[in-house]
């Protein structure tokens, strides 16, 4: 029986069995329905023209056109690793640790092993420079790019960005063709996109969908405002460009959140302008340059923002300062909320390390606070990220309602001295409120509200400003967080 005699759902299930379709991935199709006519002796009536409809957008000029320029990228190298691996055997196995002694020096221990991964790339420069994931090259001692041609080349990792994620690569090779580059800060949520790479090493598979949200924080990529998708990738497109309906580059396809390794309808790509911006600094310097402020900040949730009076649960609470940094020296404190940078809102606390990021070490930059129930502005002079990456906080959401419940006393002098804090109480008991919002006997309470304790009669002054909740700077282990109790 021909192809072309089935119908939709026996074509599919004849693709699927010959192994045409994979089970991981989906193809996009596009099309549209053709209207019937109608013959010109049937009158009509009147009618209110309808809105124009929203097209599916037909991407096969993007890829015909554009496709060449994106690249398949193998690596290998040596990478260390913790422990010795018996290749070809169940760890489970009783003679597993019989073999693993005659593995590597010594009978066991940290060594060497052969690495090897692929990924997707594209070509920005026609004198061969391609971008890609800084993780796509990491250990790699080899890297080969394939052209859609079928040629070959090794190439030179001109630079790698490993806070951004971002790598530039060079080959030896003119006249490429190359892909145009947009800008993410046009995109808009809901718009549709196109990414093509190498998923599980099939060369230029193409996938679309449409964009999620703009200006996602992951964690550990703070330096990252990503664009969140619901295109289709899996392994192996890492590095792969994501276009716009006007063929433009708009990001560059990283990562994806899933439970099972594969795509489950989470994908972020970086913005292509941080990209680019990188690509400019490797190519000028060899390497990529980024500021830090000299913050610990957590989010604010609407307890936090009751707590500290704000209209609504937006900006970054700053935890901690780094003595004798960039924000200390800027007068920044501890119960802090920041706004505003250079006059960009900062709504979630993700937004401060993904705008300081991208700025420069020595930049000025304006920044708007929230201090005791007012606003302030402070100027800030920025450091360099690579000496030292301020953390974000995470604080504990439990919350429960009632008396605030904690047993405190004030710490003695060789207690501060050890806690490296001139003042503070420490909690001897912890329960109610305070217990369920995870307060813990030995915590040190700091601040209450962004002010700072040092009797029981300050913290109890504090609680009776409060309606209905506060703010607990509490210090565990030598970190700092704000912690948000409601008491009513």
């Amino acid at each position: 029986m021909s192809i072309r005699s089935m119908t939709p759902s026996r074509l599919v299930v004849a693709l699927v069995a010959a192994g045409v379709i994979g089970g991981a991935g989906a193809t996009f199709v596009s099309g549209s329905f053709a209207r019937a006519a109608v013959p010109a002796a049937v009158a009509t009536a009147p009618a209110i023209a309808p809105a124009a409809p929203v097209a599916t957008s037909d991407f096969s000029q993007i890829v015909q056109r554009y496709g060449p320029a994106v690249v398949n990228i193998s690596v290998s190298g040596m990478k260390k690793v913790a422990d010795v691996e018996v290749p070809g055997l169940d760890p489970n196995d009783p003679f597993y640790e019989f073999f693993k002694r005659f593995q590597g020096p010594n009978g066991g221990g940290p060594r060497e092993m052969p690495v090897r991964g692929e990924g997707s790339g594209f070509i920005v420069d026609p004198n061969g420079v391609i971008l890609t994931n800084a993780h796509v090259v990491r250990d790699a001692k080899d890297v080969t790019v394939k052209l859609t041609d079928r040629r070959e080349f090794r190439a030179k990792v001109l630079g790698s960005d490993p806070k951004t994620d971002v790598a530039v690569l060079k080959i030896d090779a003119k006249n490429l063709p190359v892909v145009p580059l947009g800008s993410a800060r046009d995109l808009k949520v809901g718009e549709w996109v196109l990414a093509i790479g190498s998923p599980f090493g099939f060369e230029n598979s193409v996938t679309a969908g449409v964009v999620s949200a703009k200006g996602r924080s992951l964690p550990d990529d703070g330096f990252v405002p990503f664009i969140q998708t619901d295109v289709a990738v899996n392994p192996g497109n890492s590095g792969g460009p994501l276009f716009n309906t006007r063929g433009e580059v708009v990001g560059i396809n990283s990562q994806i959140f899933s439970r099972t390794g594969g795509y489950q309808g989470l994908s972020f790509a970086i913005p292509i302008d941080v990209a680019t911006r990188v690509r400019d600094q490797i190519a000028a310097t060899g390497k990529a340059s980024h500021a830090r402020l000299g913050v610990a900040i957590q989010e604010v949730n609407q307890t936090l923002a009751d707590s500290f009076k704000l209209d609504k649960p937006e900006g970054a609470l700053v935890s901690n300062v780094e003595k004798g940094g960039p924000a200390d020296k800027a007068g920044l404190q501890p119960g802090d909320v920041i706004r505003k940078v250079n006059g960009t809102p900062i709504v979630a606390s993700g937004d401060l390390p993904a705008l300081i990021g991208q700025a420069m070490p020595g930049e000025k930059v304006t920044l708007e606070i929230w201090r005791q129930g007012k606003p302030e502005e402070l100027t800030a002079k920025l450091g360099d990220a690579s000496e030292k990456v301020a953390g974000a906080a995470k604080a504990e959401e439990k919350v429960a309602k009632g008396r605030i419940g904690l047993a405190l006393r004030p710490l003695e002098p060789q207690e501060r001295r050890e806690a490296g804090v001139d003042g503070g109480l420490l909690v001897e008991g912890s329960g109610g409120p305070a217990a369920m919002a995870g307060v813990q006997p030995g915590d040190v309470l700091v601040a209450v509200n962004g002010t700072p304790v040092k009797s029981v009669e300050q913290v109890r002054a504090a609680l009776a400003k409060s309606d209905k909740s506060v703010a607990l700077l509490i210090m565990r282990d030598g970190n700092r967080i704000f912690v948000p109790v409601r008491i009513g």
